[in-house]
């Protein structure tokens, strides 16, 4: 398990998006040499976990519980087959290009040492957003995305450190519940009523997450 790539964006004009006035850092490319990663700071403060990489629209994007944004190779292989197209490391906004690792089946709460540097721990998947959709210019891409259900995963930094590509990926934690990537994506996106089941993983989840498995398990009684 390894990193293949670091990824960085600049804030970037475009015409797919009206947020942060037209501007987006999702167009993310690898950068060589060490990259710090530290703790950025509350959501709608904070932007991204990774020095030199811009975060444009903070209400919904960055701070602690989306510090660091992983997407395994294995399926950028997969997409570029369904789309008959490249799709270069950092194609699709990441910070870290993985191999080796099931992200869709990494809990939450499992903890990653990445090379000697920082430890961080996996809080989410990625939902889809238009300005996602414009940057891959291919029609109906978030219905899509959201139907694979393979959505990458999002982590907090527990220990900052500096990160470069080809350091080795050690998980040194995983929780003993069965709350999974793929559950908390369906559970947010298209299968509402599994919100409940969310709350075993308690406060590892990412914050708007689990204030949403509770107001609709008090809601439903569950």
């Amino acid at each position: 398990m390894k990193l293949l790539s670091v990824n960085v964006g600049r804030a970037k004009a475009v015409p797919y998006t009206a947020q942060s006035q037209g501007v987006t850092g999702i167009d993310k490319r690898p950068v060589d040499g060490p990259v710090r990663v530290s703790t950025p700071g509350p959501s709608g403060i904070g932007a991204s976990g990774l020095a030199g990489d811009a975060v444009c629209h903070l209400e919904h994007h960055g701070g602690d519980d989306q510090a660091v944004y992983a997407f395994a190779r294995e399926d950028l292989d997969d997409w570029e087959r369904e789309l008959g197209r490249p799709l270069a490391n950092g194609a699709f906004g990441e910070n870290l290009t993985t191999c080796g690792i099931d992200l869709t089946g990494a809990l939450i709460g499992e903890r990653w040492r990445v090379g000697s540097g920082p430890l961080l721990e996996v809080t989410s998947g990625r939902v889809p957003c238009r300005t996602f959709q414009g940057h891959m210019a291919e029609g109906g891409w978030v219905k899509r995305f959201t139907r694979k259900g393979v959505p990458g995963a999002y982590l907090r930094v527990i220990e900052p450190g500096e990160i470069r590509a080809g350091d080795a990926v050690e998980i040194v934690h995983r929780p003993e519940h069965d709350v999974t990537v793929g559950l908390v994506f369906r559970a947010e996106t298209t299968e509402r009523t599994l919100l409940p089941r969310l709350l075993a993983a308690g406060a590892a989840l990412h914050h708007r997450t689990l204030a949403s498995a509770r107001a609709y398990a008090g809601k439903h009684g569950s």
